[in-house]
């Protein structure tokens, strides 16, 4: 792709960023909204457009090469990012679940499931290339210090009986001797072969034809099957070879330009680097001679019409007001000494009245406010209205910038897309007003006073002292209440230090090479269809990619996006054996580039023993996880934290960091790129309080259904070298194979194959019944265990609350249809009630 292709990509999401900010950002706010139904659709609506904008910007920023360009565009990026992230909090409060399905949104915008497929910003890992890799040498350096693992150990096992060894023995001695008899029997009968008379031979013009009739329509069948692959391939029936993949394909040129735009990428960014420190001093030293002595001249002035028009002096602005630069504000001389009037009056106390004046204001519109609140309130309850955003006014932003400088700007004389000097220059050249202007504020600073000695002496030193002490009072105010903060307990140690003991420790381990592409899955198709039923779908494999890469890895890799977005400090992963748990929190270490400590109960048996040991260990993962962050931090097995009974045979002690956990969960800020990831076979063995108090979010892996089945025999089976041909009846074997989770077809399709069944491919084709004798010898998921799950969930506290939204639509439902009914009925009955109560009465009488 070229340079206009990506520039043309980059527009056309900015026309369509454009328009859903208009959306967003009405002239006039919205009423509050009671229907349920439009405002998920509403939100529906936005969250696919903008995670279109967000595909088709991460792709540009990708690989535009242009240096300032790519500046612009990663402030948009990461607002789209973050306005994402809002949207799915946003569902997420309104559904009371964690899973939302827009089968029916996509049908209605005419989109497919990859058309809304989240990317992972490629940014993450290749703008910390550099650091990733030397972390990953001096973690592969200290590995090595230490050796393998367990070298004293006897690694041995049960010790063998004798008869036992004996029968060992026995067989492989029998064999070696049936090798040999075998190879023995093999001479004798080519002997014997060669020692036969040999049979006539053909005439050469009759073998020839045989040869070449034979040759034909060899090379005919294999030109026609050829053909007939080529065929399917292009149709989309059938998944290309891995020689065809290899070849000079149009995928892998594109591979490669990508590729090769990003080392330009480097290369531009290098140049415009330097570019910025060369333009800067030759700026300095031009211009700023000139600068200095403009601002200087512009102040005196201002001194004197200061003096003429007051009669006195001014005060020249503190730093923290902005110093000389708060005087060229296109302001008199009056206005600017009313304003310093008003800030010694506040320095001096004069302030204090007014603060109470104002108090006894609101006092008396109390009661006022308190009704106004209650109305507030009671109409807050009628409706639901859209949170206010802290990443639209980013997008803007960056929006503004894109339609002030880059919309129409003429590049047709910058072909290869460097670095533009003149936005270099008018940058460098505010900068260096600033570091002029704060050396500038500091003469003329001296040289007011000066002047003020000069000509009132007294007064000036009077003034000088008050002011001092009365800073000096304030700063002292605000250095104590800045002293709030926990101990450092390794105050001398360097993070270097801290990283290698965790390493040594087992606490810092090496994360594989897992994408979250590999954790494949179909979308769930009839989501919504069944969910408007009533009834509540599992989620699809694809769901819950979906989930870790909202929750999860979009926080972790940008520091802006995790700093104003809504913040997730836990996440508990919990389904049966086999669903790629422990895969996808590799996989949010490898795409965020994050450090993985490894605090289960298993891994830290024996260490850090006691409290103080346990303190040391928090302290240990926290401040590194800081100072290296992202970070990830990793539980396996986390329902044995919080059991009732733990065995007395167990130990590891699994309920050491029951108590010490939540209280480092709550230091964690906004600022902090920290993950809690927990893992859990059996979540309801635990009790549910102490477990929800750690993890805040619950993604439920299901197992896969029949879509998900399909694709991943697929995948699984050209993954291990396998080829997919007609005599494979893929749909039968993922209709069979219902219940079984894909770490269990991971297992069959190793055990299948092996390297001399893919030697044999080329004879023997690969069958579906193959797969079938290793899954036998594996117990599959029932659809008990998946109920139990299910019915965990609803305890929950966000299961919970979805029982009670469905409650609520339900009597909502009912009481729509009866209201009319109901109300006719009432009236009837209360009318002869009345009626009759009073026949009642004159009877009675009567009959005293």
């Amino acid at each position: 792709m070229s340079h206009s292709y990506y520039n043309k990509q980059w527009a056309e999401a900015q026309l369509a960023l454009v328009d859903i900010i208009q959306q967003e950002t009405p002239p006039e706010p919205p009423p509050p909204d009671t229907d349920r139904y439009a405002v998920f659709q509403m939100l529906a609506i936005l969250y696919v457009k903008y995670i279109q904008i967000f595909r088709a910007l991460e792709q540009a920023y990708d690989q535009i090469v242009h240096p300032q360009k790519r500046r612009v565009l990663r402030h948009v990026l990461d607002g789209v990012m973050g306005r994402v992230l809002e949207l799915k909090h946003e569902m997420m409060n309104l559904e009371c679940s964690e899973y939302h399905y827009f089968d029916d949104v996509l049908a209605d915008l005419k989109l497919t499931p990859s058309d809304v497929e989240i990317p992972v910003p490629r940014y993450f890992v290749m703008e910390r290339l550099k650091p990733l890799r030397e972390r990953e040498k001096v973690l592969g350096q200290i590995l090595a210090k230490m050796g393998p693992k367990d070298m004293h150990k006897d690694t041995r096992g049960p010790r063998m009986s004798l008869e036992d060894a004996v029968r060992l023995i026995q067989i492989h001695e029998r064999a070696r001797q049936g090798r040999l008899r075998a190879e023995i029997m093999l001479r004798i009968t080519e002997n014997s072969r060669r020692s036969r008379k040999q049979p006539p031979t053909l005439h050469p013009d009759v073998a020839a034809t045989t040869i070449q009739k034979v040759w034909k329509g060899f090379s005919q069948r294999r030109r026609t099957r050829r053909d007939r692959e080529e065929e399917m391939t292009f149709l989309g029936m059938a998944a290309p070879s891995t020689q065809a993949i290899l070849k000079n394909t149009p995928m892998s040129l594109a591979l490669r330009t990508e590729e090769t735009r990003r080392r330009v990428q480097e290369r531009h960014e290098m140049e415009y680097q330097q570019a910025l420190e060369v333009i800067r001093d030759k700026i300095r030293e031009t211009q700023g001679p000139d600068i200095k002595e403009t601002l200087m001249d512009q102040i005196r002035q201002w001194f004197i019409e200061c003096r003429d028009t007051t009669g006195k002096f001014p005060e020249y602005p503190e730093d923290d007001d902005g110093g000389s630069a708060a005087i060229f504000k296109m302001k008199t001389p009056e206005e600017l000494e009313d304003e310093l009037k008003e800030k010694e009056e506040a320095k001096d106390g004069k302030k204090s009245k007014k603060g109470k004046k104002k108090k006894e204001k609101k006092g008396k519109k109390g009661k006022k406010g308190k009704k106004k609140k209650d109305d507030d309130d009671e109409e807050e309850e009628e409706g639901w209205k859209m949170t206010p955003s802290s990443f639209v006014p980013a997008v803007c932003e960056g929006s503004d910038a894109y339609t002030g400088v880059w919309q129409r700007r003429d590049e047709s004389g910058n072909y290869s897309q460097q670095y533009d000097t003149e936005l270099v220059r008018e940058e460098k050249l505010k900068e260096v007003e600033e570091e002029v202007r704060v050396q500038v504020d500091e003469l003329m600073r001296t040289e007011l006073k000066n002047l003020k000695m000069a000509v009132d002496r007294d007064k000036g030193k009077k003034k000088g002292k008050k002011k001092g002490k009365k800073k000096g009072k304030k700063k002292k105010k605000k250095g104590k209440k800045g002293k709030k903060k926990d101990k450092d307990l390794t105050p001398d140690r360097t993070t270097e230090d801290l990283y290698e003991e965790l390493v040594t420790q087992g606490i810092i381990i090496r994360t594989p090479q897992v994408k979250l592409a590999d954790f494949e899955g179909d979308y769930s198709y009839l989501g919504t269809t069944l969910r408007d039923a009533g009834v509540e779908p599992m989620p699809s494999l694809s769901d819950v990619r979906r989930l870790v890469t909202e929750l999860g890895i979009l926080p972790l890799g940008s520091a802006a996006v995790h700093e104003k977005a809504p913040l997730t400090k836990s996440i508990l992963l919990t389904g049966p054996r086999g669903t790629g748990k422990r895969m996808l929190v590799h996989a949010i270490c490898q795409e965020t580039g994050a450090n993985l400590f490894d605090l289960s109960a298993a891994n830290l048996a024996g260490k850090y023993p006691g409290k103080d040991g346990l303190k040391m260990l928090m302290h240990l993962v926290f401040k590194v996880g800081r100072a290296l962050q992202p970070s990830v931090i990793y539980i396996s097995d986390c329902e044995r934290m919080c059991k009732k009974k733990v065995p007395k045979s167990d130990p590891t002690d699994p309920k050491r960091l029951k108590k010490e956990l939540p209280k480092a969960l709550k230091t964690i800020k906004s600022e902090d790129r920290l993950l809690l990831v927990g893992t859990s076979r059996c979540p309801f063995d635990a009790e549910m309080k102490p477990l929800m108090s750690c993890y805040n979010r619950i993604i439920l892996i299901p197992r896969p259904d029949y879509a998900s089945r399909h694709l991943l025999w697929r995948r699984l089976i050209t993954k291990y070298n396998g080829v997919l041909t007609s005599h494979l009846d893929v749909s039968s074997l993922s209709k069979v194979t219902d219940g079984y989770t894909p770490g269990h077809m991971v297992t069959a399709v190793q055990q299948v194959l092996t390297d001399r069944r893919i030697q044999q491919l080329s004879k023997k084709h690969l069958q579906a019944v193959e797969f079938v004798a290793p899954l036998a010898r594996i117990d599959p998921v029932f659809a008990e265990e998946e109920d139990t799950f299910k019915a965990w969930y609803a305890k929950t506290p966000m299961g919970k609350k979805r029982a009670k939204l469905a409650e609520s639509n339900e009597e909502e439902g009912k009481g729509d249809g009866k209201d009319d009914k109901g109300k006719k009925g009432k009236k009837g009955k209360k009318g002869k009630g009345k009626k009759g109560g009073k026949k009642g009465k004159k009877k009675k009488k009567k009959k005293k």
